[in-house]
């Protein structure tokens, strides 16, 4: 039974911690999502039984030998999103395997392929294909690499600077879910080579490595702070905009509204509320804007937790209304058409909801506290 007058961050994570077991840790981004979230519970609150716990999860696949289901040649940036954590790992337990393993994927970067404009592809399988969610996959992590072991930090800027400029919208303001450069895939615009949609989840993933990879820019480096702080400033207006003025939730399509099939989704809702919050918690957001951001982050968690969240006879807690995944290309092929998006499945308790979730909720009780 979890004691529900727990916080809702360490009730969640109790709840995940009681599904989920050593075996079935994988070297995943979303495994590496909600490992991280926890692991910063324990940061927070002072319990380290919660990162005690992370490094168990993390034991079962990193080893002397490396990292147990990762391989290289596939250049997957998906695939660095889990090494977040190992930076943590290594300074609060030591452990030569860690450090290692940092190596490895910092090695990935190197050799990764790039547009011509020097943007990551996003998968090895998916060239000339940057997509918004291998911003959050690799930024934090290779930001705080140079920042803890030197290297070009002109290069991490430079990713998030490619990718909006190629697929910010000037008429809404928000960012298509990927670009390809070469104009060859079939959901590609022609002329621009954005997708067709403003996929929830995917500027959700942005906004967050904006936030997140800041934490890693020197404030010596005000330049490169300060393009990164307008970036993640230019985000706002169109969230708050097409933020739904009944629930304070967002959309799938975030533009589309109440279109059919459209629908609420919580991981791109919870990963607002965390980045708006840390926005304001960093001072990122001029004081100006902040009382609406902070009423508009405020207005969504009440809506998340008053209709996506649902708590069973034992105490666990449940986080419905989560779109399982989406992407573009592959086979069979996805379009990244309105259809495509709002016909995807949604599941319970998927960790690319419950991850972001922890997060905002540890914001959120950050706020209270003061």
């Amino acid at each position: 039974m979890i004691d529900r007058t727990k916080p809702l961050s360490e009730r969640m994570a109790l709840s995940v911690m009681h599904r989920y077991t050593a075996d079935q840790m994988k070297w995943h981004y979303e495994h590496g999502l909600v490992l991280q979230s926890i692991f910063f519970l324990g940061e927070q609150t002072g319990n380290s039984d919660y990162c005690r716990w992370v490094k168990t999860m993390y034991d079962a696949n990193v080893s002397e030998g490396g990292i147990g289901g990762y391989r290289q040649d596939e250049y997957n940036l998906d695939q660095i999103n889990p090494g977040k954590t190992l930076f943590n790992l290594y300074k609060k337990y030591g452990g030569e395997k860690y450090l290692t393993a940092i190596e490895l994927l910092r090695d990935q970067l190197r050799t990764h392929p790039r547009t011509k404009t020097k943007g990551f592809w996003h998968k090895k399988i998916y060239p000339y294909q940057m997509w918004l969610d291998g911003l959050y996959m690799q930024g934090p992590f290779y930001a705080q690499y140079i920042s803890e072991f030197g290297g070009d930090l002109h290069d991490v800027i430079h990713q998030f600077v490619l990718m909006e400029s190629k697929a910010r919208d000037e008429k809404t303001g928000l960012l298509y879910h990927a670009w390809d450069e070469s104009r060859r895939q079939l959901w590609a615009n022609p002329d621009t080579g954005c997708s067709p949609h403003f996929w929830g989840r995917a500027v959700g993933w942005y906004g967050m490595a904006l936030v997140d990879t800041l934490d890693f820019i020197p404030k010596t480096r005000q330049k490169e702070r300060e393009m990164l702080g307008a970036i993640a400033n230019r985000l706002i207006t169109p969230i708050l905009k097409y933020q739904d003025p009944q629930t304070g939730l967002w959309y799938q399509i975030l533009d589309k509204g109440a279109w059919e099939k459209n629908y609420h989704e919580t991981s791109a809702s919870s990963m607002f509320v965390y980045f708006l919050l840390k926005m304001i918690r960093t001072g990122i957001v001029p004081a100006m804007d902040r009382t609406q951001a902070g009423e508009a982050a405020l207005k969504a968690y009440r809506g998340l937790t008053e209709q996506m969240l649902t708590e069973d006879d034992e105490g666990e807690l449940h986080l419905r209304g989560i779109c399982r995944v989406a992407g573009l290309g592959g086979n069979p092929y996805r379009n990244g058409s309105y259809e495509y998006y709002v016909n995807e499945p949604v599941r319970l308790d998927d960790f690319k909801g419950v991850g972001p979730f922890i997060l905002a909720s540890l914001e959120r009780e950050a706020q209270e506290a003061q």
